[in-house]
């Protein structure tokens, strides 16, 4: 397995290109403004791309949809939950001063439980809302894609249309405090991370940052 972090746009969002290598296949995950330099990257892995991954639905995640689904041809993955929200990305982009067109309905269901593969890798989808209602966890081995939900000493924020403190708390609590401690955290933004690193020290699992 390789993963490679693609930072882009100005939200700094990672887009995550998941690859097995053995055999040649590649998930695309969080596609976000910079489509060209995301297609450019995926066409360097010489993998072929078999879906696109939607950890969830908002704007800085998801820019870049329309023309990946549309060169690759690639069923996109979205949990229903976070549907209402991919819908209004022209609504989404408006709330930033951006314009973005209306985006292709999404071609699958994510469903907590369900198992999602790319080649011989196999990645179980935890439902972890809170930042958003549909969010979700993708574990692989070794590995979490987690969007948005857990950061390197953060958390996701709580404070758009959807969000809630307790129920993202609630979610990393339950879904990915129960992973081993050397599970790999790819993030939303920022740096990679482990479970347990986060456990020990992010302020708002240890209740340092938690609201009174």
């Amino acid at each position: 397995m390789r993963i490679v972090q693609i930072p882009n746009g100005q939200f700094v969002e990672n887009c995550y290109l998941v690859v097995d290598e053995r055999a040649g296949e590649c998930a695309i995950v969080d596609p976000g403004e910079e489509a060209g330099m995301i297609l450019h990257k995926l066409a360097a892995t010489l993998a072929k791309p078999v879906a696109i991954w939607l950890t969830h639905a908002h704007i800085d995640h998801v820019l870049g949809v329309a023309r990946v689904a549309a060169e690759t041809g690639v069923p996109v993955w979205l949990h229903p939950a976070d549907r209402a929200l991919y819908d209004a990305v022209p609504e989404q982009a408006a709330w930033f001063g951006l314009e973005a067109p209306a985006l292709p309905p999404p071609d699958r269901t994510f469903a907590h439980g369900d198992t999602v593969h790319v080649g011989e890798l196999a990645f179980q989808v935890r439902h972890t809302p809170g930042h958003s209602p549909g969010s979700v966890s993708l574990v692989g081995p070794g590995i979490v894609l987690g969007g948005d939900v857990l950061f390197a000493g953060s958390i996701g924020r709580t404070d758009l249309p959807g969000g809630d403190f307790d129920t993202l708390i609630g979610s990393i609590e339950r879904e990915l405090l129960s992973l081993p401690d050397a599970t790999i955290v790819y993030t939303g933004h920022g740096p990679q991370t482990t479970v347990g690193h986060e456990r020990r020290s992010n302020p708002f699992l240890t209740g340092a940052a938690r609201p009174a």
